[in-house]
């Protein structure tokens, strides 16, 4: 697959196969994803891979974020909605949680520095399973960040989660993609 054309056709695809990923695949896109850039060579990242029951971890920190937010729920409802919360880390046979690790000794490292370079490092990984015929959605939100999400993947100081990437076998077809075209989105400066 050329280069040009894995970027455009990589696509988040969150619908996948319940069919084990093998351990050798993932490590070759995690080995794909430390060759990312990074300011001063800190290399600022670090995943945790779950697969198996190692993905409850992550479905009792969703389940254990939004219990203090149900309230006076009726007892059936309330296990019903934590039994659901648990279930998102069971969506994709394979989930990894990429780190922003930065430098904690480097006079140099910049905080924003070390978060764009633990992004480039999941840009590279969901390209390197696109073009291993893998699915993958790279998912985000309010709660990477919570006290739940910090205890689980023990999170030192400094350290943040960039988000969670499903990965898995594709079971639908990729969606058709649009794009600004790069030249309405560039100025030029020129002498």
């Amino acid at each position: 697959m050329e280069l040009l054309e894995a970027i455009k056709g990589r696509r988040s695809i969150g619908k996948v196969k319940d069919e084990p990923v093998a351990r050798e695949l993932i490590e070759q896109l995690i080995e794909a994803a430390v060759w990312a850039p990074s300011h001063h060579k800190t290399e600022p990242w670090r995943f945790v891979v779950m697969t198996g029951e190692g993905r409850r971890a992550l479905g009792r920190a969703y389940a254990a974020m939004t219990e203090p937010t149900l309230g006076d729920m009726a007892e059936q409802d309330r296990a019903d909605r934590l039994s659901r919360e648990e279930a998102k880390a069971l969506r994709a046979p394979v989930v990894i949680a990429a780190i922003s690790s930065p430098a904690a000794d480097h006079p140099r490292a910049v905080l924003w520095e070390e978060r764009a370079a633990a992004h480039a490092a999941v840009q590279n990984l969901l390209l390197a399973a696109h073009g291993a015929g893998l699915a993958a959605v790279w998912r985000t939100g309010d709660g990477l960040g919570h006290t739940e999400m910090v205890k689980a993947f023990d999170l030192a100081h400094a350290e943040e989660i960039v988000g969670f990437i499903y990965i898995g076998y594709p079971d639908m077809t990729p969606p058709a993609a649009n794009r600004v075209s790069g030249a309405d989105k560039t100025r030029w400066i020129e002498s």
